[in-house]
């Protein structure tokens, strides 16, 4: 590992004291703990830990949270992480999206969301009723978080690749919950990135620090009344995390600090290491890769304690009526679940459906309205690969559930051709049909004659 620069180690001195820093420097020597986190709105958590092969500790501070030994499992080539049953995530990584309270019907924006393991997190828990706006301002960050999001199965979804202030414009006072997880100089990553040592200076915390205040006065107006923010970083410094806090709070008066759940190894916040005078600055939290499991993290929740005085001007999305083709209306027909026919939309080829609840978002650059449902092409409609990870053996007529250990399942996942036997052909049709494993989706395939083509789409296929 590189060496720790010098004004960087004299800070961390300075708030840790010099016994304290050795412990944290021998931390740094230590190997990663890793880490996944479940997808409960596809399985639940008694479910995963019942067909998971791997043996699982507990994430203190998140509830489907697990620490599982890499030498032992290789969860990122598992058939359950292509099926979308679990997201692999650093477990200090996880705390902000479990602090903040998201319900269902809650309008939540994550505005610096790539790629995506908070946005997944949040998802699972706004229902059919609430909607997700997940934000980065980069194109191609945005696409992987795009990926992740399908995976899991997403629907309640508005992908946009936008600015702060734009996103501001467009939804004043719109958002129950909003997570900021800023842009930030990485402190907490050291041990994790040796490249962030090296990038590292004190005119590099500066620079962060004033992203992080670009982002936060524009984001704050997007806020409701009465709603919830969580500022966090992966930094330790009282620049981008005490003052960063401290000028959030000055923004609107009806802001406060807010209470969350502290565990064994959490670190309170300190006016001290950044002569601020934040009012119970205690209730923000420090992780230190000495003290606990993971990598650095700061956290904080702030409530808005202003009455709500009128509805949100945001209107809702309504796509302009289409005329489904005969090709879809036919594939409809295999899916066991209801679909509003009027929120269906047409893009040139391709048809998405926008459950209800979608905010306008007119003049912004979206990626991804609701869910990708297909291309209509000449005379043949194409389900799409998002559209199989929001299914499973129940929801689709013709369905072939594989078991774990089946080969044909690695097979398919590489996008190879696979054979289905006469008894497994019994009482389905030529056609599209829908490849599970275990009970869990992995996508589209296409049944003639005993033989299955491949639909799995190639930029995800097992390497």
């Amino acid at each position: 590992m590189a060496e720790l620069p010098q004004a960087f180690a004299d800070r961390m001195i300075s708030m840790l004291g010099e016994e304290e820093y050795e412990l944290y420097k021998a931390a740094l020597q230590k190997g990663l703990r890793h880490a996944l986190r479940v997808n409960t709105s596809k399985i639940s958590v008694e479910d995963f830990i019942s067909i998971c092969p791997a043996e699982l500790t507990p994430v203190p501070w998140c509830k489907n949270g697990f620490y599982y030994d890499e030498e032992k499992f290789a969860a990122s080539k598992h058939q359950f992480y292509y099926a979308g049953l679990y997201y692999l995530q650093e477990p200090s990584a996880m705390l902000p999206a479990s602090v903040l309270p998201v319900e269902e019907g809650d309008k939540v924006l994550d505005i610096c969301a790539a790629p995506g393991g908070k946005s997944t997190e949040l998802m699972q828990h706004i229902g059919k009723t609430g909607y997700l706006v997940s934000n980065d301002i980069s194109a191609s960050r945005a696409k992987a978080l795009l990926k992740n999001l399908e995976v899991f199965g997403a629907e309640n979804i508005l992908i946009t690749c936008e600015s702060p202030d734009r996103i501001s414009s467009a939804f004043p006072g719109y958002f129950d919950k909003i997570l900021i997880d800023a842009p930030c100089s990485g402190e907490g990553m050291f041990r994790k990135s040796s490249s962030m040592i090296s990038a590292w200076s004190d005119d590099r915390v500066k620079e962060f620090s004033d992203i992080q205040r670009s982002i936060l006065k524009e984001i704050v107006k997007a806020l409701k009344p009465g709603g919830m923010i969580l500022y966090s970083t992966c930094t330790f410094n009282a620049y981008e995390d005490e003052q960063s806090v401290e000028y959030l709070l000055s923004l609107d008066d009806s802001l406060r600090l807010a209470d969350f759940p502290s565990y064994e190894g959490f670190v309170p916040g300190n006016n001290s290491w950044g002569e601020t005078s934040v009012k119970d600055v205690e209730k923000t939290k420090h992780l230190f890769p000495h003290r606990i499991e993971g990598e650095g993290h700061f956290v904080s929740l702030i409530k808005s304690e202003a009455e709500a005085d009128k509805a949100s001007g945001v209107p809702s999305f309504f796509p302009k009526k289409v005329k489904l083709t005969e090709e879809i209306t036919d594939f409809l027909s295999l899916i066991h679940k209801k679909y509003d026919p009027g929120r269906f939309e047409l893009l040139g080829e391709r048809l998405f459906y926008v459950p209800e609840g979608c905010p306008e978002a007119s003049g912004l650059r979206i990626l991804r309205r609701g869910l990708l449902f297909g291309e209509q092409k000449k005379k043949r409609f194409e389900p799409s690969q998002a559209l199989a990870m929001t299914l499973g053996p129940g929801s689709f007529k013709n369905c072939l559930d594989l078991s774990v250990d089946d080969v044909r399942v690695s097979k398919y996942l590489r996008g190879e051709t696979i054979d289905i036997s006469d008894e497994e052909a019994a009482g389905k049709s030529n056609g599209y049909i829908l490849i599970c494993v275990g009970g869990y989706s992995l996508g589209f395939g296409k049944l003639s004659q005993g033989v299955i083509k491949n639909k799995y789409l190639p930029g995800w296929r097992m390497m």
